[in-house]
């Protein structure tokens, strides 16, 4: 479910579930996770991510892993390690980037989007409750206007939009994102770290005890049963807020 592939100092990991458009699940995460360590300890001085086949991430695998405790650690170890490990990161969205598959573009610290690639977080309409840090990033990488958007107005970005705001570094595809890569990893490994720890150095994205009752109240309200019913039996959902 997962390729890995080096080309002298850059590691390119391929999520490898194009029959479910590389949605995540606890096992992918965890790959994930661990070819970030193990890309460490081999010497390797920048990280490429993307999806194989047509799809960038269409987010958790909605099919058990976005209801499953184990997998919602994993995907957030995986989000951790991405943005704590020293090397760079960039993330060549190839195409559509859903839900989690938008916050692993957004942890990586560059984003090259090919002309098929877009972004969309659907939380609104399955019930779930985004995390603080995601609400920040996004925001400060696409602008507060856009996040609001995409989030409340569950409006899908496409590449045009994603150069214009900020969030796509530069348009291109898997290899202008390998080239790219390779040349970040001949600079200076300890200036990239210490960039890499002010840029990642957010606001503080501790929530409040009121949004951490709200967040705590969204994913156990009967409207996330009612979300992955309506997608099981192929009807709108109708949400009742309780």
């Amino acid at each position: 479910m997962l390729g890995i592939a080096r080309a002298n100092k850059v590691v390119t990991l391929e999520l490898q579930r194009p029959e479910r458009r590389n949605a995540l699940n606890t096992a992918v995460c965890s790959g994930v996770t661990a070819a970030v360590r193990d890309a460490e300890r081999d010497g390797a001085r920048a990280i490429v991510i993307t999806g194989q086949g047509s799809a960038f991430c269409a987010g958790a695998d909605l099919g058990s892993a976005a209801y499953d405790r184990d997998f919602i650690g994993s995907l957030y170890t995986m989000l951790t390690t991405l943005r704590e490990t020293p090397l760079p990161v960039i993330a060549a969205v190839n195409g559509p980037a859903v839900g989690a598959g938008v916050q692993l573009a957004l942890v990586a610290d560059l984003r090259v989007v090919a002309d098929s690639g877009s972004f969309m977080i659907p939380v609104a309409k399955l019930g779930f409750a985004m995390d603080n840090w995601t609400i920040n990033r996004l925001s400060e990488l696409a602008g507060g206007s856009v996040a609001r958007s995409m989030l409340i107005g569950v409006e899908s970005i496409d590449v045009d939009r994603a150069a214009q705001c900020g969030l796509a570094n530069r348009r291109g595809d898997l290899a202008a994102a390998q080239d790219w890569a390779a040349e970040i990893a001949e600079l200076a490994p300890l200036s990239l770290r210490h960039l890499k720890l002010v840029f990642n150095h957010m606001p503080d994205s501790t929530p409040t005890r009121e949004q951490q009752e709200a967040h705590t109240a969204a994913w156990s309200s009967s409207d996330v049963a009612e979300a992955r019913a309506a997608r099981k039996e192929g009807r709108p959902p109708s949400f009742r807020g309780e």
